[in-house]
């Protein structure tokens, strides 16, 4: 039997596959590239690592498209600026910077309310102000750095490729304007997580160092690093906060459960409404060798595209997919993926959202607007605007 094809410019992601998933859990796009709508298939291909190499871009990627000893490496050099201390240390930084941005939302507003955009105003500066203050960068960067996720998230949607080359080396060039006065100060620059980047050691040989086995990073390691972190972050927390304000704006228990309980179980309700609607859609492999998936022969150097947003929507996994269940699907989420290459920036995504909805919900009761939402298309999911109305608490 054939596979379906999926065509996805133009569609909603989740729309655009669900359909396609009942009748098989792979599917071909019109230039060939294999797409896995499934679960099990999705976790058959990034638990290989050897057989699907994440090594697909044309531009560095550090340390997500990498495989093997260097990946490995990479990661555990770069990890522990996720880990738990640094979590701890920045979950009041982050709630500060939270309040300060609801608190301006709500200035002067009345009681019937204030309508908004969540992913315009609420996100994409909540993820802007939250990401430079954790690196230490200049806050006059913000309406630059605003307009780049804009002009970004335009480009991915073109599916041009001289506009993302353009859009990317913008963005590289504002890391570099960062970069630039640490290495100057040398010493005496700014003790935070650009410059311990720029200090950092990582468990490879240096070849120019017989015998080595650790060396620093490149520049362009450290470049693509934090353009992994921030340009790849800022689109992903705006959107998240689109589908979470939507969710939350329509379930108002559910939004005094995120307000009131712990934080636990505020984080198991953030991750289950972003596996009912994935914002991440997809990641990219292709295969170093042949490899049966799902009963189909798949060619060395073939493209494969695991479609997340799917695969979180798969009945075989979660018989019904818009059904509520933190605690049932917690271990079969795969927002932010799995196998080695697992978004090493979950801590952090998952902090940022966390102190955003307390410091909002604590403030004030979302709801509804009547001005309409409208749905994000693909290469992109989730919500592109979602108006609320922010309503004053007490």
């Amino acid at each position: 039997m054939s596979l379906p094809i999926l065509d996805p410019a133009g569609l909603e992601p989740r729309s655009a596959t669900d359909e396609l998933r009942e009748r098989s859990p792979l599917a071909r796009t019109p230039d060939g590239t294999w797409v896995v709508l499934g679960h099990a298939e999705a976790l058959a291909v990034v638990e290989d690592a050897e057989s699907f190499s994440s090594g697909v871009s044309r531009f560095l990627q550090v340390p997500n498209g990498l495989d093997g000893a260097e990946h490995a490496a990479m990661r555990a050099a770069t990890d522990p600026f996720f880990g738990p201390e640094e979590m701890a240390r920045l979950a009041p930084v982050l709630r500060e910077v939270a309040g300060g941005l609801v608190e301006e939302l709500l200035d002067g507003v009345g009681a019937a309310g204030t309508e908004i955009d969540a992913v315009a105003a609420l996100g994409a500066v909540f993820a802007v102000r939250g990401q430079t203050t954790w690196l230490g960068w200049p806050a006059v960067l913000e309406p630059e750095l605003l307009q780049w996720m804009s002009d970004n998230h335009e480009a991915s949607r073109s599916g041009e490729l001289e506009r993302t080359r353009e859009v990317a080396e913008r963005f590289d060039a504002i890391i570099r304007s960062v970069l630039a006065p640490r290495r100057a100060a040398e010493q005496d620059a700014p003790e935070d997580p650009t410059t311990a980047l720029l200090r950092l050691r990582v468990p490879l040989p240096d070849p120019e160092v017989p015998g080595s086995t650790e060396r620093a990073l490149h520049e362009e390691e450290i470049v693509s690093i934090l353009r992994n972190w921030t340009g790849g972050d800022l689109g992903s927390i705006a959107l998240c906060t689109g589908v979470l304000l939507h969710a939350l704006a329509h379930a108002p228990a559910l939004a005094d459960r995120v307000r009131d309980g712990s934080d636990e179980e505020a984080t198991a309700i953030i991750d289950e409404l972003l596996r009912i609607d994935d914002p991440f859609v997809s990641t990219r492999r292709v295969a170093t060798c042949p490899v049966s998936l799902a009963g189909r022969e798949i060619g060395a150097g073939e493209r494969v595209l695991v479609h997340w947003t799917s695969a979180n929507r798969d009945g075989r996994v979660f018989p019904d997919p818009e059904a509520l269940d933190p605690a049932g699907n917690a271990e079969r989420n795969l927002v932010y993926g799995a196998g080695p290459h697992v978004c090493p920036g979950r801590p952090l995504a998952t902090l940022e959202l966390l102190m955003l909805l307390k410091a909002l919900l604590s403030a004030a009761d979302v709801r509804p607007a009547e001005t309409p939402g409208e749905r994000e298309i693909a290469p992109v999911g989730g919500w592109a605007h979602v108006p609320v109305v922010l309503v004053p608490r007490g």
